[in-house]
């Protein structure tokens, strides 16, 4: 059997994990999250869950095996990042309202220094959001720390008119690719 570390703070991530039967033990890495100059979403939550698997990874058992993962939203390749604050949230709201987005996840495993990595690209259709169900959304407290400043398993479900891909890849850890990583160094799901 495994010893899986998930290298991340979300419970969203960990309630994930354990849907597919995993009972992960947590490990926070802090990493410099800043985008590189003209770096493509795809790539940058590529390199973003790879670096949260190997630092968690400097930090365990030699035997252990870390997960990583990071999601970002964007529109026209523009990254989108997390509200600092609501009139930021707000500009990023405008920006999603009435029409389609990708969210990216990527998902890596690392295990003795070698890391592998999945991506998931997803599109999402929201609905025209004005200005009254912003403020009321920002004052829930939900999107301070979510990329986009939205949780589809939340509030936010109401504004969401379609999506196009992974419900779990929008949470933030998509199941099948992470499925396929821990498949791949021989562990056994249960499904």
């Amino acid at each position: 059997m495994l010893n899986i570390v998930l290298a991340s703070a979300s419970p969203r991530r960990l309630a994930l994990l354990k849907q597919l039967g995993i009972d992960a033990s947590v490990n926070v890495v802090d990493i410099d999250e800043t985008p590189l100059r003209s770096e493509a979403a795809q790539d940058y939550v590529l390199r973003l869950a790879a670096e949260k698997s190997l630092a968690g990874s400097q930090q365990v058992n030699a035997s252990d095996w870390v997960i990583g993962a990071d999601t970002c939203i964007c529109i026209d390749d523009s990254i989108i990042g997390k509200p600092d604050d609501y009139p930021h949230a707000q500009a990023i709201w405008q920006r999603l309202s009435g029409g389609w987005h990708q969210v990216c996840t990527a998902v890596a495993m690392t295990h003795q220094q070698r890391t592998q990595t999945l991506i998931n690209v997803n599109h999402v259709c929201f609905d025209t959001i004005n200005e009254e169900q912003m403020r009321a959304y920002w004052e829930t407290g939900e999107p301070a720390d979510k990329a986009g400043g939205y949780a589809i398993q939340g509030l936010a479900a109401a504004w969401i008119q379609e999506i196009r891909g992974s419900y779990t890849g929008i949470m933030g850890l998509p199941l099948f690719e992470t499925r396929q990583l821990l498949i791949a160094a021989g562990y056994k799901t249960q499904l």
